[in-house]
């Protein structure tokens, strides 16, 4: 399916979740393989018609080194990002700030030893990056696929990755998390526990449908629905609204069955509105997902949904959910 005439297209949208990739082929991979670096990104962005203005990279275990000690090879992937950012910063390719800001990776259970890593990514990027996400999304059931790693369960507990959070919090960097629904407890004794750390909630907190939870989807979202409220009661806590498009049961890339913004905006509206109205709009803000969610809709439908999702909210709401938020969250000067 094209993309969708663009609703509300002066809009601007700061989007505070894309990717940059190229996956190749890799046997027991969860993605298949797929281009998606920034010729792509900028097709993608002109095809939807809407008015994107910044754009933040996160991280997806992308051109990480492949020599040195082993704590320093992500920052390949905040190099890599870096550049794709100072070749949008030119101006040369479009009015987009394409990884204006790094959402990059590093092992948080260093401790304290994580510094030098963050020093690293800073010195690569400068006011560029922002913060770090690393795996945490634990299913006692497969995901894309494949078993999760059992060594992330419980990973928010460790004292060590306490640790290390704390020192993202004293450089004045924000944590992404990535997690299930089911771990949402867990992200909420993390916040107790680091008061002065900024968490963004991705995805909003994926609802487990796998395992036990499959075909129960009405359960999964209650429960997810009850967590989510607790989670919001946490103050340096915010959440992105998106990454529903992602199907959590297949291979990265499996589905090219695209929805109109019409079907996302009701299948999505129950997950959205429910975190709107737990964090508020100075705590939540659309983001895309991309490429991920395109297992779902186009990059326009996608956006398309959420202003059908918005239609209802004021005009300085919408600014805190299409940008606003994105904006104070990663350090994007506005005009």
């Amino acid at each position: 399916m094209a993309d969708e005439t663009p609703i509300e297209p002066d809009r601007p949208i700061i989007d505070p979740h894309l990717h940059l990739w190229e996956i190749l082929p890799a046997p027991g991979s969860p993605q298949l393989p797929h281009v998606f670096l920034l010729p792509q990104v900028l097709q993608t962005l002109e095809a939807s018609g809407h008015n994107v203005t910044h754009t933040v990279f996160v991280e997806c275990h992308q051109m990480y080194r492949q020599d040195g000690p082993e704590e320093l090879w992500p920052v390949g992937e905040t190099e890599f990002a870096n550049g794709a950012a100072a070749m949008a910063a030119s101006g040369k390719y479009g009015p987009c700030r394409v990884s204006h800001r790094i959402v990059s990776s590093a092992n948080l259970l260093l401790g304290e030893g994580v510094k030098p890593v963050l020093e690293a990514h800073a010195a690569r990027a400068g006011e560029r990056f922002r913060g770090i996400r690393m795996p945490l999304a634990y299913s006692d059931a497969e995901m894309f696929g494949f078993p999760c790693d059992p060594s992330l369960k419980g990973l928010m507990a460790d004292p060590r990755f306490r640790q290390g959070a704390q020192v993202l919090a004293d450089m004045d960097l924000s944590l992404d998390v990535w997690c299930l629904h089911t771990q949402l407890d867990e992200l909420a004794e993390l916040a107790d526990a680091l008061p002065g750390l900024a968490i963004v909630l991705d995805h909003v907190g994926t609802p487990e449908s796998q395992g036990v939870w499959a075909g129960r989807e009405a359960e999964a979202r209650a429960d997810w629905a009850a967590r989510i409220r607790e989670l919001a009661l946490r103050p340096n806590v915010l959440v992105k609204l998106g990454g529903l498009g992602m199907d959590i049961g297949a291979q990265v890339g499996t589905n090219t069955e695209l929805s109109s913004s019409e079907e996302l905006a009701e299948r999505w509206r129950p997950y959205i509105e429910t975190c709107i109205e737990a964090f508020t709009p100075a705590r939540a803000m659309f983001e895309s997902n991309f490429p991920p969610d395109n297992a779902a809709g186009s990059y326009g439908a996608t956006w398309n949904a959420f202003k059908r999702i918005a239609a209802s909210f004021s005009e300085q709401e919408k600014d805190r959910l299409f940008r606003r938020t994105a904006a104070e969250t990663y350090r994007i000067a506005l005009d």
